[in-house]
């Protein structure tokens, strides 16, 4: 193999993680922020300019609080399952092409660590490895409250997988392919694919809030029933892997949503732009323009987080299996209609 091919990726995949832990660090400042500024309060303001140093504070606090595990609990599954938590949410981010293939030195390099034709296959096989972490640290804690924590968890993906699913089936049988790569490059400019699936877009982020376990979805985490939830006796950096692990899910969540439904790097007078900015710079611009639409999804997680109260569990339950999915399975025929009489005449 190709050694400048193998270092191409590295260098991609090193960018590209590091991007997503720093998106994840500051995602909890900007949580912070953005609950004061709802609730007229100023939030962190103490550490550095405007508070933002916080983030690091924070992870120096949590590297050095005291680590303990457990006496009755399973020690190597309850130090694996925060680990295997984060890892699956970081290589969510491997098929998610992040601009178009940039030239460097006269040679093109593309954007994207993977592009494998079942991308979007790959996206929901991590979503799902995903609940085996907060399964693991549930039941490796030998305590209740977690154990229920982690029954729900499990319970909530599965369901709301099923609908988030059947909300993609849809888009697929406009787009024929399963290449997030092709997906994007059939959006091209301003024809993006929300204008064509408002429905399937908008049980699809429902879906989201669900899979990432965020209000009002945050079911597993309830602090009036459970405590903490399936991380109520974890402690230290361990603590801190499940709380990085849900920030970095909700960055390729909002990845994912802009990529299938508002045209990942396209916008409007793209081809003007790629004229005048040169095959270097407009691929960086593009990326940029992805990255604003990841930071306006973010911004509205944390908008819905601090604005509309937390489910019941059978409302949780009920909105996915009698609610999301007859939505869902009704889009599908509607898009299946609308397209055989497109084709027809």
């Amino acid at each position: 193999m190709d050694t400048g091919f193998i270092i191409e990726k590295f260098i991609l995949v090193a960018v590209i993680f590091g991007i997503s832990l720093v998106v994840a660090m500051y995602s909890t400042y900007a949580e912070r922020k953005v609950a004061a500024y709802l609730q007229d309060r100023l939030g962190p303001d103490r550490a550095g300019p405007f508070g933002i140093l916080q983030p690091l504070a924070d992870g120096v606090k949590m590297f050095m609080k005291e680590e303990i595990i457990p006496t009755s609990s399973n020690k190597w599954l309850f130090i694996i399952g925060p680990g295997l938590a984060l890892l699956c949410a970081c290589i969510g981010t491997a098929v998610i092409p992040w601009g178009s293939p940039m030239e460097i030195g006269g040679k093109m390099v593309p954007l994207q660590v993977a592009d494998i034709n079942v991308g979007v296959l790959y996206i929901f096989g991590v979503v799902s490895l995903g609940v085996y972490g907060v399964m693991i640290g549930g039941w490796a804690s030998n305590n209740k409250y977690s154990l229920l924590s982690a029954i729900r968890a499990a319970s909530q993906n599965i369901s709301y997988e099923i609908a988030m699913g059947l909300s993609i089936i849809a888009l697929l049988l406009m787009t024929n392919t399963l290449s997030l790569k092709t997906i994007v490059e059939q959006q091209h400019g301003l024809n993006w694919n929300v204008w064509y699936q408002p429905l399937g877009f908008l049980i699809f982020m429902v879906c989201s809030f669900a899979e990432t376990n965020r209000a009002p979805f945050d079911l597993p985490e309830c602090e009036t029933e459970l405590i903490g939830g399936y991380h109520t006796e974890y402690s230290s950096m361990k603590l801190g892997f499940y709380l990085f692990a849900e920030y970095i899910n909700m960055f390729v969540s909002s990845a994912v949503m802009a990529t299938l439904y508002f045209g990942g790097y396209n916008y409007p007078g793209m081809d003007s732009m790629a004229v005048w900015l040169g095959p270097t710079w407009a691929p960086l611009f593009g990326t940029a323009i992805f990255f604003g639409k990841i930071v306006f999804f973010i911004f509205f997680f944390m908008w819905v987080r601090w604005t509309i109260p937390r489910f019941r569990y059978d409302q949780l339950m009920n909105l996915g299996w009698k609610g999301l999915i007859p939505l869902a399975i009704a889009n599908i025929i509607i898009t299946g209609v609308v397209i055989a009489i497109i084709e027809k005449f």
